[in-house]
């Protein structure tokens, strides 16, 4: 036969191990099974979620394309190969926990906006969030108002005016505005039970770095 799907593949993670590397508890470990298993069937019956299943289980929005949504699915699947898998879905979920560190927390978030993927975070990029921002809450902004919000997001933000945010500029910028990573802990995930149903992954725009940027010159979308 031809290529056996990656879904054949995969394996159930061992929970004590899981719970060993996350903030969870080993019985957290396997509500979070459940969970997985409904959002990894809403779509097909397979045993990982497909981008189309982590859409709309986590954002409920499977047909409009998100930029968030597609670098959030991106971040889960940490080995890249298009499918998240129950040992990625824990290990990236506990970023979010109450309890994990803030340094994962503010390194997560770099990366949600290093949509390059290049260790730093360039002005088209954050031009893009904003563009994103704009399209998914149908707003409209000129060219020259995007830039001026760019510009001044990086007199901010770049404090060694290398044209670039990186991590260490990125740490001082959430340490001065810790509102920013607010939407990178989900207070319930600190008491799971088996009958956790659900939850979906808010990205509140009042406390986004977008929005952020929209704030630094005096515009701000109620």
């Amino acid at each position: 036969m031809g290529c056996v799907c990656a879904k054949h593949r995969v394996k159930y993670e061992d929970p004590a191990i899981l719970a060993a590397q996350t903030c969870f508890k080993e019985t957290e470990v396997q509500a979070l099974h459940e969970l997985f298993r409904k959002l990894s069937t809403s779509l097909d019956d397979d045993t990982y979620i497909s981008k189309e299943e982590f859409q709309f289980g986590l954002f409920r929005n499977r047909n409009e394309q998100s930029l968030l949504a597609n670098r959030m699915f991106q971040l889960f699947d940490s080995n890249s190969d298009g499918f998240i898998e129950f040992g990625e879905f824990v290990r990236s979920l506990s970023i979010f926990h109450p309890d994990a560190p803030r340094s994962e927390k503010v390194a997560f978030a770099f990366q949600l906006y290093d949509i390059w993927k290049i260790g730093y975070i360039e002005p088209e990029e954050v031009k893009e969030m904003i563009k994103a921002f704009l399209h998914e809450s149908n707003l409209l902004l000129s060219d020259e108002m995007i830039d001026a919000i760019v510009d001044k997001t990086f007199k901010d933000v770049d404090s060694n005016g290398d044209g670039k945010i990186d991590l260490e500029e990125w740490n001082e910028f959430v340490a001065r505005n810790p509102t920013l990573i607010k939407n990178m802990t989900i207070p319930y995930l600190k008491d799971i039970t088996t009958t956790f149903p659900s939850f979906v992954l808010r990205f509140d725009t009042e406390d986004d770095f977008t929005t952020s940027s929209f704030k630094t010159i005096g515009l701000k979308h109620d």
